[in-house]
Parts: structure tokens; sequence; C-alpha cells
């Protein structure tokens, strides 16, 4: 029986906590995947736009531009506009829900993220993307 390797989706992680990104980014290559990070909105928007990863997941928190407004901008491009967004905030009310879900994100994660969840969320995304 061979095993078919999934193929790495390329992820674009936008988070202006050092740490947390590159723990983050560990974490997700560790799971096969191929992770940009990115500390800047600006710098996001244009590397997008460039070459738009499969899924970006984005800090809400951000400095300069929120994650919302970050979401918007990709989500009104027709270059990005398919990116699968997932926002990651230190917030959970309803009201952040819907204001994610508004801006355009798919997804939703709450800080400190749930790798587990967050790999398999990744993997249905592959799976459904048919990756070339």
């Amino acid at each position: 029986m061979h095993h078919q390797t999934p193929k790495a989706l390329r992820i674009l992680l936008v988070d202006d906590n050092v740490d947390a990104a590159e723990m983050l980014k560990l974490l997700l290559e560790f799971s096969g995947h191929d992770v940009t990070v990115v500390h800047d909105p600006n710098v996001a928007l244009k590397h997008a736009i460039v070459e738009p990863p499969h899924v970006a997941i984005l800090d809400i928190g951000l400095p300069i531009m929120d994650g919302h407004e970050l979401a918007r901008r990709l989500k009104a491009d027709t270059k990005t506009a398919k990116i699968h967004l997932i926002a990651v905030s230190g917030y959970a009310q309803r009201e952040d829900l819907n204001k994610s879900k508004a801006a355009g994100f798919d997804h939703h994660f709450v800080k400190p993220v749930n790798i587990e969840i967050l790999t398999g969320l990744l993997n249905e995304i592959e799976a459904g993307s048919r990756i070339s």
C-alpha cells in the first residue's frame, strides 16, 4: 500500500508578535506546510498579490492596518479573493466573530491557537483545494 504524501499548502502568516508567529510557523512546517511569516500588513498585502497563498492566517490586532482591514483588501482583489482566510484573535465574543465574518474570514481562532484543530482544518482545505 503506497502512502501518498499530502501536498503542502502555501500559508501566509501575518502576526506582529514575532515569537508567536515563529512558534506557529514551526508547528505548521512540521505538518508539512510551506509557511511565510510577515509582521507588517502592507508587506503581507504585496506578498499575497505577487504570490497568492492558499491560506492566510491573520492576527486581528495588527498595527497600521488591523486583520479585518487586511482581510477586506485581500477579498477585494481578484488575485487574492480566493485565499482561505483564518482570523486569530485574543477575543471570541459574538461581536468579534461577526466582525471577522463580515470582513471575509472563513474561520476564527482564539489565542492560544489549538494547533490540532488548526491542522485538521488545513488538512480539509488541502483535500478540498486539489493543489496542483
